[in-house]
């Protein structure tokens, strides 16, 4: 399929990553500022300016560490606060509905696993692309699963 990119491959939402990433750097690098020109401040105060800063940025990092790694041998979710590997025969179905903020894989053991890695937040046109991407992936893996059961 032209539409099967080659593996090992990266899904994340590259703008809203970028937003996210340049809003911590901006929020850092301005409290920083002010730490350093608040004349009254002593070492302690400058320093808890510039902790609060880290915080700042850490915070949208975090947020933007968001991804779906496709391999060989499956696919590894890092949502915002957990990371879950799952092998080609464990994801049934790849589901982007208008609508949802991000991409949903159904998985054999019946729940639903959210991939914050494809959202169509800032880029809906690439979002669409990756879950498509990822969706052919599945199908292409899960018949390819069914080849090797019946032979």
């Amino acid at each position: 399929m032209s539409d099967q990119p080659t593996l090992p491959v990266t899904f994340r939402p590259s703008r809203t990553r970028a937003v996210l990433l340049s809003a911590g750097v901006a929020l850092f690098a301005v409290i920083s500022t002010v730490a350093l020109l608040l004349e009254q401040l002593g070492p302690g105060e400058r320093l808890t300016f510039v902790f609060t800063g880290v915080l700042c940025f850490w915070v949208p990092a975090q947020l933007a560490r968001v991804k779906v790694v496709a391999d060989d041998s499956g696919v590894t979710v890092v949502n915002i606060a957990s990371r879950r590997r799952l092998e080609w025969a464990e994801i049934l179905k790849v589901n982007l509905r208008s609508g949802d903020p991000w991409v949903f894989l159904d998985l054999s053991d019946g729940t639903s696993l959210p991939a914050l890695g494809i959202q169509p937040g800032i880029d809906k046109q690439q979002a669409i692309a990756h879950a498509r991407a990822l969706r052919s992936l599945v199908e292409a893996r899960s018949v390819h699963r069914s080849e090797q059961d019946q032979g």
